[in-house]
């Protein structure tokens, strides 16, 4: 009998781990596999850890994995990747808003053979907020334009995979993961099952409006050099504009000699806008630079206070 692992990263959620294993349990009949469910404790603050270790001494295709402080869920789903044993790995999040009654289906798709992940995506965005929806919408849009990545809008981590698949994903040891691009960046044939959206069981969401936002701008450094580019365009078109203005500024001379060409306050919003532009380039590239340095240091992604 083949094996399915399911990774489920954890982040102060005392109130849903026992949820999600009931929930799971409901389907786990379903499928024609010996199952591992990998509980990877992010550092949690709460009684986290003591659930899950309720959860493997009553059940034994239980394991969890305790990190040493927060190091986020990127860390946590490369973790459970490295851990995962199985023949088919899953990976999900613990609050069941990825159904665990879509398991049994897309294994049975990933079985066939024809496709090498099935992964899901929400049909719509019910209960998010009109300002979070905007930015994700947009954040899809624009990184499909300036990478070769064609992430899909909606797209949730939760997916089945093939073993070839997930060993091809490890085999990038990158500190700084955006794990929907790395997924869609080794390939392989992927199936997409969408549904509605669904609101957490318990607790409250980990992730606010600035966490996600500095997890989208990951994204586009990891997987896009037009930010660069930009720096490029701009640095030109500040030059022409200043060739432009010398060029005004002459002519107004000879034309108009006994009229001032410009006043203080043009000369003060000329300044304030070139200096803008080096700013904003020099934050651009530094962000780039910043990537190099994190990933020269090679410090451990993620270090394991203990594991069950």
């Amino acid at each position: 009998m083949k094996k399915l692992s399911i990774i489920v990263p954890a982040y102060n959620e005392e109130e849903t781990v026992g949820l999600f294993y009931d929930a799971f349990s409901k389907v786990e009949s379903q499928m024609d596999v010996e199952p591992e469910i990998i509980f990877v404790d992010d550092g949690s603050k709460d009684k986290t850890l003591i659930e899950l270790k309720k959860l493997q001494k009553e059940h034994e295709e239980v394991h969890y994995i305790s990190f040493s402080r927060n190091f986020g869920k990127e860390a946590a789903l490369y973790a459970g990747l490295q851990k995962a044993t199985g023949d088919f790995v899953a990976v999900m999040d613990v609050d069941l808003q990825d159904p665990p009654e879509l398991l049994p289906k897309m294994l049975k798709i990933v079985e066939e053979g024809e496709y090498d992940a099935v992964a899901t995506r929400r049909q719509d965005r019910d209960g998010e907020s009109k300002i979070r929806s905007f930015f994700a919408r947009m954040f899809y849009k624009w990184i499909n334009k300036v990478s070769s990545l064609e992430l899909v809008d909606g797209a949730r981590d939760f997916r089945v995979m093939t073993r070839q698949m997930v060993d091809s994903v490890l085999s990038m040891d990158e500190r700084e993961r955006f794990s929907k691009g790395l997924f869609n960046w080794v390939g392989f044939n992927t199936y997409y099952i969408s549904y509605e959206n669904r609101e957490r069981v318990a607790g409250s969401t980990s992730w606010s409006f600035w966490g996600l936002l500095k997890y989208a701008i990951e994204g586009f450094i990891s997987f896009s050099t037009a930010p660069l580019s930009f720096v490029t365009s701009a640095g030109v078109l500040t030059c022409v504009l200043a060739v432009l203005g010398a060029i005004a500024v002459v002519i107004r001379a000879i034309l108009f000699p006994h009229t001032a060409a410009f006043g203080w306050p043009s000369l003060a919003v000329i300044i304030l806008f070139f200096s803008g532009v080096q700013l904003l380039s020099l934050g651009i590239i530094g962000r780039y630079i910043a990537e190099i340095y994190l990933e020269t240091k090679n410090r451990p992604i993620y270090i394991i206070k203990e594991e069950k």
